[in-house]
Formats: C-alpha cells, structure tokens, sequence
C-alpha cells in the first residue's frame, strides 16, 4: 500500500510540474501576439490502483471563434483602405464653402463673368475673368492629377501586397510540412500551429480565404470564391504585373494585352496560371479594396472631373440644341438645328418601343472614314447604341445636304430625315417611320469653328482649349476619346488671353472692339449656371445608371456632394466593421487567449497540489521507514 501511494504521488508530482510549466509558459506569453493558451490534460494509465500519466499538451483553440476572427480581419482590412482613400479623394476637392476649394473657384469665376457683364468696359474685369478661368482649370486639373496619384499609388501597394501574399504562401507551406512531420505529442508543434495560425490571419488581412484542416494537421488554402491557393505543402506562387504611374487611360481591361493596370497572377505547382482579377476571386481583404479603388472608384471620379472639363469648356463654346416639335402639324418626330456639328457633337434620341419601354441612340460624328467605334460607356448613356458614322470636316465642300444625308445613312430604315421647312441651313427634321416613336431629340453644338475663332457675333467663345496644342474641344473620338484625361489638360485659351477684348460683346461691330456691352459675359455666365446640360451616366452623379440633366453650376455641386457621401459612409462603415473585428478578438482571446488572473489562479491551486502530493510522498517515505525498521 506504501508502494502504491508513493508511485501516485510520483506520477501526482511529474503531472502538476507539467501543468506548472504549461501555465507558466501561458503567462509568459500573456502579450505574445498569435499565441494560443496551452492546456495540459492527465490521462490515467496503469491498472489497479489509479495512476496519471502527463498526456499531451494543447492548444485551447476555438475554430469557429477563429474563423470569425479571420472574416472580419479581412472586412476590416477592405473597409479600412476604402475609408482612408475615399477621405483622400475627398481632400482633393477642397473644404465645400473655402475660396479654394473646387466649388469655391467656380463660384469665383462665375462671378467675375456677373461682373464684367456689369462693366464691360472694365480692363481690370476682363482680368479677372481670365485669372478666374485659370484658377478654375487649374483646381479640376489639380484634382485630376491627385486622383492618378491615388491610382498609382495602389499599383504600388498591390505589388507590395501581392508579393507579401505569395511569401505568407509560401510560409504556410512549409510549415505545413514541419507540423505533419511533427507527433501529436512534439512539444514544438504546438509553437507550429500558432506560427501557421498567425500567417493564416495575415493572409486574410491581405486576401479572404477559407483555411481548411486536413486529417494529417495540414490546412488547405482557398479564398472565398473556391480557388485553391494552398494545398498542404502545395502553394501557388502571385505575381502582379505592375504598371507603375497611371494615367487617366490606363484602365483596367480582362485581356492583359490590352489592360493599362497590373493583375494578379496564381501559377499553381503545376504549371497552371488563374488571372484572379479577370475570375473575380479576391473579394475582401486590402487587395480587393485596392482593386476596387483603382479599377472603379478612382476612374469614376476621374470621369465625374473629365466631365466637368466638358462641361465647363462646352458651355462656353457649344449651344444646345433641343428637339422641338414641328409647327406645320407634322408629327412623329422633331426639328432640331444642327447647325455647325462637329466631330463629337452627340446627338441624342430618344425612342419608345411599344411596350413604353425607352432608350436613347447616340449618333456620334467623326471626320474621320469610317469613323472609330465608340464604347457606349464612353458617352453619356453607357446603356445607349452608339451608332458612328462620318460627316465632311467644316469646309467649302461641306454642306448642310450632306451632314443630312450622313444621318439619314447612319439611322437607316424606320427614320426619315429631311431639311426643315424654312429652317436654318443645318435645321434638320427627324421622323419615326417604324415602330418606335421618338420622344425626344437633343445635341451640344460647337458654335465656333476652331480656338481662334474668337471675334464671331456669336456669344459662344473657346475660354477653354484642350492641353498645349491649344485644340478646340467638341468632344470628338478620333484618334481616340478627347474626353478621357481631359480634367488633366484643361487650359485658357491663349488666343483668349492675348485679346481679352473678346470677352465683351460688341453692339453691331462683333467682339474685340473697346466699346462693349454685357451680352457675351452674360451669356457666358447663363451657361454656366442656368443652361441644363446631359452629363454621362458613368460619373454616377444622378445615383441611377442614367445620364444627369444639370446646369454646369449643378454639377460641381454634385460632384462634391457625392464624393463627400461617400467618403462619410466609407468612413461609418469602416467604424462599424472596426467594431466587429473587436467583438471577434474579443471572443477568440477569450476562448483561446491567456487570461492572466485565470492562469493564476490556476498556478495557486497547482503549487497547492504539487505540496499535496510532496506531503504524500513524505508519508509514504516515512511508513517505508518505518517498515524497514520493524
């Protein structure tokens, strides 16, 4: 009985002495980042009298708790990204209200224009319009390149992160091999598992995965959508083809020839490769809000600015021609005065089917033969047909017969196009003989006829021309979109500048003479902020995916508007989403972390259970003794 008691305590003392070091090791690491509480279970072993053996140590991992912990450190990673961005793109436009900000400048220049209709004859008016117009075009421009910035920016980070991505595979896979290699009972595989564990996490950080255990210890790899991106010791190595700066032409394409920004590339052991941007298989994590700010959200806004450009130089040269119905009884269509269209020059119809259904075709004018295809995306309506066709440049072998005929050709059957009846040389009449009826009819006409073309007795004037070359903007796709990167290009009109004269109207003598009126810069100025004008549908302003009908004024109202919502929601969300990765750590540190006052605790009832066990040490030496004694 003596030999028993003291084999118990023996076995009693090895035990508590294990579990003294499990925990002492637990408090050590109390603040060790990744680490798992290890517990330490006796098990019992020999027959007759109880024993315990020390078992095997473990870690005290909640799975669920741990897969909840990597969802919403990949959520917290993307809404992060798309928080601190948004604010960024937000910054770019200014504080609403300051003189400085981008609706400031606009307000500045619209009022020089009030000004000088006021005092035509001002020098010192005539002045500040153009500083005015300069500080303008200069803000959008200024905007314009900090969004690029923000492009190129992420290009760079998604090469970084791509690269840490496929090096955290890589880990994985190694230690994936030591693990499986390692007996369930290896004091070194749980320090492993925590290690195999920490990458996982700052995986999901980088990319949304899934991490699956295999029943030799292994995890598998997949992200969230089901490719596979770790096979035990299998991984597949990423590459990012980056492109390095951006320019507002460099988007984002499924075809890598012919794509302007960087992909990322999965090449499996194999030999395999997965576009996984083109299969949509990133979904969260920092990479995916990169993607989605540098592929989506920055060109939008780079459009919104692209179409303020337009729209700001447009309102100065172009008049807007809007379909009205006949007046001799003739229905079914409209008159509209095409008078001076050029390439670019939309023309927008509206159609009904017979069930009420609308649509708009876009007849886009090029100089060129045949004329460039153009992506319906590019144009107001990314939902409309774009029919292309060709008309004669301005010129003496130009005629308004022959712009007729070219629409005519280009509409086809179930549309007559004829001359208005004692209408303007360029008055068209456009009829619905099929069965759609044409509801409505309407176009941005260049009034002048190139960026010099300053002196007319029209009120239109070329304030604004496009980049050094000093062209006149209309909008044209030939030799490619005159509208993309257009915010970046923006400038007064030199012709302008060196003859300010041609602000003011001139009553009965054209432009540039020193006796002026207030004609011109007032109808500058209504243009501007009383004028509605079709802006594109891919700016997003409207909300809906439909084209916005605002004044100019409207617009940048709306374009600052719209960005500083969606900077305040990212942000909210971002808050939001930071409060459920908290909850999440929370829940895991409780589960598997060390609580200190616990462990403790538990180190108290140990060293209570280690003298317990010394103390039936001692009383089983001493009755041996005393036995040997007799």
């Amino acid at each position: 009985m003596a030999l028993d008691a003291f084999s118990t305590a023996t076995a009693g003392l090895r035990v508590t002495q294990a579990q003294i070091g499990v925990v002492s090791q637990n408090i050590a690491n109390v603040g060790t980042a990744g680490y798992v509480r290890r517990t330490l279970s006796p098990i019992t072993s020999g027959s007759g009298n109880a024993g315990v053996a020390t078992g095997t140590v473990a870690r005290a991992l909640d799975a669920a708790a741990l897969k909840q912990l990597r969802s919403e450190t990949s959520g917290a990673a993307y809404t992060s990204l798309m928080s601190k961005t948004r604010t960024q793109l937000d910054t770019l436009y200014g504080r609403p209200g300051d003189s400085s900000a981008l609706d400031g400048v606009f307000n500045n220049f619209t009022l020089s224009l009030q000004t000088l209709a006021a005092n035509p004859t001002s020098t010192a008016a005539r002045a500040t319009v153009l500083s005015a117009a300069n500080d303008i075009a200069t803000r959008i421009g200024s905007a314009a390149n900090g969004v690029q910035a923000l492009r190129s920016g992420l290009e760079t980070q998604l090469s970084i992160d791509t690269s840490k991505a496929s090096d955290l595979l890589a880990q994985l896979a190694k230690l994936n091999t030591r693990i499986v290699a390692t007996s369930a009972g290896d004091p070194s595989r749980p320090d492993l598992e925590d290690q195999r564990d920490q990458a996982l996490t700052s995986l999901s950080g980088l990319i949304d995965i899934n991490a699956v255990t295999q029943s030799d210890g292994s995890v598998s790899v997949l992200t969230s959508s089901g490719v596979t991106l770790l096979d035990r010791s299998d991984a597949a190595s990423l590459s990012f083809d980056g492109r390095g700066t951006l320019s507002a032409n460099a988007l984002y394409d499924s075809d890598p020839a012919h794509s302007g920004v960087g992909t990322i590339v999965a090449t499996t052991p194999g030999g395999g490769k997965i576009d996984l941007l083109a299969s949509g298989a990133i979904r969260s994590g920092s990479i995916a809000a990169a993607i989605e700010l540098r592929d989506t959200v920055l060109p939008q806004a780079q459009r919104q600015l692209d179409d303020l450009a337009a729209g700001l130089s447009r309102a100065m040269s172009d008049r807007v021609a809007t379909g009205t119905p006949p007046t001799d009884g003739t229905t079914g269509g409209f008159d509209i005065d095409l008078t001076g269209l050029s390439a670019g020059n939309a023309i927008t119809l509206t159609v009904q089917d017979g069930s009420g259904t609308q649509r708009n075709i876009i007849l886009m004018p090029s100089y060129q033969a045949p004329p460039p295809a153009v992506p319906a995306g590019s144009t107001d309506d990314a939902n409309a047909t774009v029919i292309p066709f060709t008309i004669p440049q301005p010129g003496a072998s130009r005629s308004p017969a022959s712009v007729r005929d070219a629409i005519s050709a280009a509409l086809g059957g179930g549309y007559s196009v004829s001359s208005t009846p004692g209408g303007a040389a360029g008055a068209l009449r456009i009829l619905s003989t099929g069965g759609a009826t044409l509801v409505a009819a309407s176009a941005s006409v260049t009034q002048v006829t190139s960026a010099s073309d300053i002196k007319g007795s029209a009120t239109q004037l070329p304030l604004f021309v496009d980049g050094a070359s000093a062209a006149l903007y209309t909008g044209s796709f030939d030799g490619g979109s005159q509208l993309t990167g257009f915010a970046q290009r923006i400038a007064v009109n030199p012709t302008v500048v060196g003859s300010a004269g041609s602000l003011v109207g001139v009553t009965g003598t054209g432009a540039g003479s020193s006796v002026g009126d207030g004609t011109r810069p007032q109808a500058l100025y209504d243009a501007l902020t009383s004028t509605q004008r079709l802006f594109s549908s891919s700016s997003g302003i409207s909300g809906i995916d439909a084209p916005t009908r605002s004044s100019v004024a409207d617009f940048v109202q709306g374009v600052i508007s719209v960005q500083g919502a969606a900077a305040a929601a990212a942000q909210d969300l971002d808050e939001g989403q930071s409060i459920a990765l908290s909850t999440a750590q929370g829940r895991f540190a409780s589960a598997s972390g060390v609580n200190i006052d616990e462990e403790m605790s538990n180190l108290i009832a140990l060293q209570q259970a280690y003298a317990a066990n010394a103390r039936v040490l001692t009383a089983a030496r001493d009755m041996i003794d005393t036995l040997l004694r007799i």
